[in-house]
């Protein structure tokens, strides 16, 4: 089955790398040195996810409909919807 979940990537003001957060799934966040090399990573954390809950006899959680989006000290941010295939993480 296939799922789409928001992600929403800011940078680190320190370093520039890109940070990612799942706002559907609790904790989920990932980082990355580019914004390609972050949604992939994006997509790994959320299969990690989804492969726990799997685990744990748990259902995964639908997607957000809306995201507030705070910038804090970071120079950007951006709202991305990734897409994954639940099998991949279950098989």
């Amino acid at each position: 089955m296939e799922r789409t979940y928001t992600v929403v990537v800011t940078r680190d003001p320190e370093d520039g790398c890109y940070v990612v957060t799942v706002p559907a799934l609790e904790d989920c966040s990932t980082y990355g040195d580019t914004l390609p090399q972050v949604l992939e990573r994006a997509q790994e954390a959320i299969l990690a996810y989804l492969e726990g809950l799997a685990t744990l006899g748990k259902d995964a959680p639908p997607d957000v409909d809306s995201v507030a989006v705070s910038l804090g000290a970071s120079p950007e941010a951006s709202v991305y919807r990734v897409s994954v295939r639940e099998e991949a993480a279950v098989a």
